[in-house]
């Protein structure tokens, strides 16, 4: 079998996912869509801290956690899903990796819900955390990568070759075709890093 790794970068409500190969010492982008986490009419849809801005905090805290566990539902049904149609064409998934912001932990709830910067920034660490857990729940390990830290994590994991793994990534829609935004040329590094370092230790 193939080993394949899944990269995602998430927005909110949704996220876009690759799974890539190597072949040759080339990647290879054997799959890639768009992740739906939460359902069209949802109450709260997909901004849960803007919704519940206005509502008492036991009432809050409890809209979150519904809306959570509703939208992992989902998440790991889709991913669940890639991985079924990856192992029927002889591929194994090694794992998974998401984009990551800051990193900053979170303060409590009020004071998320006093600030619309920290509202945005919580709804990002959302659905992020969203797909972590979903991915943990069919026991497919997960592993961070900070955006900003990006290029520092792929000298790392490629050495010498990191500016041509870069360049070869960039082009890669050339072949694919749309979409190819930043959304799929940093899950695909993401998901390469993943794959050299298990290959690596394998």
């Amino acid at each position: 079998m193939r080993c394949a790794a899944i990269g995602g970068r998430m927005h909110s409500g949704w996220g876009a996912l690759v799974a890539v190969s190597h072949k040759a010492r080339r990647i290879e982008v054997i799959d890639r869509r768009q992740m739906v986490m939460v359902q069209p009419g949802t109450r709260g849809g997909n901004q849960p801290y803007h919704f519940v801005k206005g509502l008492e905090l036991p009432e809050a805290e409890k809209f979150l956690k519904d809306h959570f566990v509703a939208s992992k539902l989902l998440a790991s049904a889709a991913i669940r899903d890639l991985v079924k149609e990856l192992h029927e064409r002889q591929i194994h998934v090694v794992g998974a990796a998401v984009l990551l912001a800051s990193g900053r932990p979170l303060p409590p709830l009020l004071k998320i819900l006093a600030s619309h910067p920290m509202i945005h920034t919580a709804e990002g660490e959302f659905f992020r955390e969203v797909f972590s857990k979903a991915c943990e729940s069919l026991d497919l390990p997960v592993t961070g990568f900070r955006e900003r830290n990006l290029d520092e994590y792929v000298r790392a994991a490629f050495g010498k070759a990191a500016t041509g793994v870069q360049r070869q990534i960039s082009t890669l829609g050339r072949a694919l075709g749309p979409p190819w935004t930043r959304d799929q040329k940093t899950a695909t590094l993401a998901a390469s890093m993943l794959l050299v370092k298990n290959t690596t230790n394998g």
